[in-house]
């Protein structure tokens, strides 16, 4: 093995690869699917919501136990084995078996998914000088708005190329190259593992970060699952490409402003990023115009770009490289926990009230998302609910 590719820059660069694989697969699947379950599957919105959703079940529970395997067998292995259970997932979609096949592709997927994201989180992170750590992490969720970036187009020029066997065929051999981008990568990580330590699998450093997380997530499924059927129904169309603008958005504000959690504070950071996801997810939800969806879609990218890399911060910040695993583990379950309720509570709320209800109710969470960061999470609301405590005791 070339001794280049031990440069930590290098690494960087193969573990963001591998990751950016993963989710090169999973975006193309995302405008997609829709269309597939709507059409030759014939089924409703609240089916599509609960296949674009339901990868997030498995996400949510074995997220933890990814990132505890990381820590206790290293970050390679881990990656390794989510990549695999991707590759098999987007096999999956060429059997025959109706809106159940789907959602048993999409829960391998959500496993893979997670084991890739999580382990290569903390892969990073070991890499990363501590006072750039936000933007290195920044950095590397670029691999995945990347990903989600480019793979809906993938997935638009290969169904109407091909038609839909040609996506799932790709969603299955793109992951399969980022193992073997994985399997020549150096793990510097060296688990030490002590007999009578017994740290728990749910991270307590991670439950309000992630609770944030999982808030401004839904706005993310939602537009994941319904911008296209929104904006088709307005007559504007473009779902894809106002789509792909979000995913856009994300990868320039964190090439532009990565560094602000460092510079500014993580929790101010996530405050007034959460507050403008809010504003755009409103836009989205009134747009009768493709200029306005992807204003909507611009604002809503920019903000949520900086959501993750700030409550990350949060999260790391202080912890001993033995426990990262196990507490991005923790917190990334959060945002699948956000997918997972969101898409069907999206599709419940599209149901009852039409598309743009389900836009207007995921604006709402994230400015509930919003108040939770100042109050709950960032040093002043921790200090004023401790004061009020004081005063009323």
């Amino acid at each position: 093995m070339s001794s280049a590719i031990h440069r930590p820059g290098v690494a960087f660069a193969g573990v963001w690869a591998v990751t950016f694989s993963g989710l090169l697969a999973v975006g193309a699947v995302l405008p997609v699917l829709p269309r597939y379950v709507h059409g030759p599957l014939d089924a409703g919105n609240i089916a599509v919501g609960i296949v674009v959703g339901s990868y997030a079940v498995t996400g949510l529970l074995l997220r933890p136990l990814a990132g505890r395997l990381a820590d206790r067998r290293g970050r390679r292995p881990a990656v390794l084995l989510g990549s695999v259970a991707v590759a098999i997932a987007g096999f999956l979609y060429l059997l025959p078996l109706g809106v159940a096949g789907l959602i048993g592709a999409r829960l391998l997927l959500g496993a893979g998914e997670g084991a890739v994201f999580t382990a290569g989180s903390a892969w990073i992170v070991d890499i990363a000088p501590p006072e750039r750590r936000g933007r290195v992490i920044g950095l590397y969720g670029l691999a995945i708005w990347a990903g989600l970036s480019v793979g809906p187009l993938i997935g638009e020029l290969l169904l109407s190329a091909s038609g839909y066997t040609a996506v799932w065929l790709f969603a299955g051999v793109a992951p399969l190259i980022g193992a073997l981008i994985a399997m020549r990568l150096p793990d510097p990580f060296r688990p030490v593992i002590h007999p009578e330590e017994h740290h728990p699998l749910i991270a307590r450093e991670a439950i309000r970060p992630g609770a944030a997380l999982a808030l401004a997530s839904i706005g993310y499924a939602t537009v994941a699952a319904f911008v296209v059927l929104h904006l088709d129904t307005r007559g504007v169309g473009h779902g894809a490409t106002v789509f792909g603008a979000f995913a856009t958005m994300v990868v320039l504000t964190r090439l532009i402003g990565g560094d602000l959690p460092d510079r500014v504070g993580p929790a101010r950071v996530a405050t007034a990023a959460a507050t403008v996801e809010a504003i755009g997810l409103t836009m989205m939800a009134v747009a009768q115009s493709l200029p306005v969806a992807l204003a909507g879609a611009l604002a809503m990218g920019a903000a949520f770009s900086l959501l993750y890399p700030s409550l990350s911060l949060i999260v790391v910040n202080g912890l001993p490289e033995t426990r990262r695993g196990a507490a991005l583990g923790t917190f990334t379950a959060f945002f699948d926990a956000g997918v997972g309720l969101g898409a069907p509570l999206a599709g419940l709320a599209a149901a009852l009230g039409g598309y743009e209800s389900a836009f207007l109710l995921a604006a709402s969470i994230a400015m509930a998302s919003a108040i939770t960061i100042a109050f709950a999470i960032s040093g002043r609301g921790r200090a004023l609910i401790a004061t009020r405590s004081a005063e009323g005791g």
